[in-house]
């Protein structure tokens, strides 16, 4: 049972419904009360550590991180520090889970691939992924969305890639800002608490697996980052 609940929750964060919105059901024909509300503050930022390996210690044992709510356990980053390329993922998926690795299994193997065409491999890179432990069914609270993107901004700081690739609709959803004049895979630059740098939103390897045809788009995406670092 729970594994079918899995898939069905999968198959709607796949059509874009990645975060909760109401508990509450809602009749949509009838208007919605108005009430007025005192204005909320938001929730102050927390404190970033001040070094890369200060903060793989935080991620891993701060007991404010929303992954502390989830019984999968976290897979930290992985990578060496100034890489040629950061890579950011959503989260884990179940395979990755398993093998207590990020972008591990068939996925993984495609990623490889996409290294090795522009001339790098997965030891030359720093993984990471917004949130480091899987929630239930790979859905999270979008006040957890805001968080993990306002770390992730300070993780970029402290890892100080020289380029970005984002991995995934939700990825570039929280770290890019929407702008109807760049268009999907348009080389963006990255704003983080450091400075910035060339970044690019693509496809997931799991989107990848089963839409082939994306692969090109994928394709020219990558080659306008690394064409853009050697210009």
């Amino acid at each position: 049972m729970s594994a079918a609940a899995d898939a069905y929750l999968e198959w709607w964060a796949a059509a874009g419904v990645d975060c909760a919105v109401s508990e509450a059901a809602v009749h949509w024909l009838r208007p919605a009360p108005v009430t007025i509300t005192k204005p909320t503050v938001a929730a102050p930022v927390p404190a970033m550590p001040a070094t890369l390996a200060a903060f793989h210690d935080w991620l891993a044992s701060e007991a404010t991180q929303p992954e502390r709510r989830w019984a999968a356990p976290p897979i930290m980053p992985a990578g060496p520090q100034s890489a040629p390329l950061m890579i950011v993922t959503d989260m884990p998926d179940p395979a990755d889970m398993n093998a207590n690795s990020l972008l591990a299994d068939r996925a993984g193997t495609l990623l490889e691939a996409m290294l090795r065409a522009i001339g790098m491999s997965r030891p030359d890179v720093y993984i990471a992924s917004l949130f480091a432990a899987r929630p239930p069914g790979g859905m999270v609270e979008a006040g957890d969305i805001d968080f993990a993107a306002r770390r992730m901004r300070a993780h970029i700081a402290l890892a100080a890639p020289e380029r970005l690739l984002l991995l995934g609709d939700r990825t570039a959803r929280a770290l890019l800002p929407s702008d109807a004049g760049d268009s999907a895979n348009s080389l963006r630059f990255f704003n983080h608490n450091g400075g910035t740098l060339p970044a690019i939103a693509t496809f997931h390897p799991r989107l990848l697996l089963g839409q082939p045809a994306a692969k090109a788009e994928c394709w020219r995406a990558l080659q306008s980052l690394i064409k853009e670092s050697r210009s």
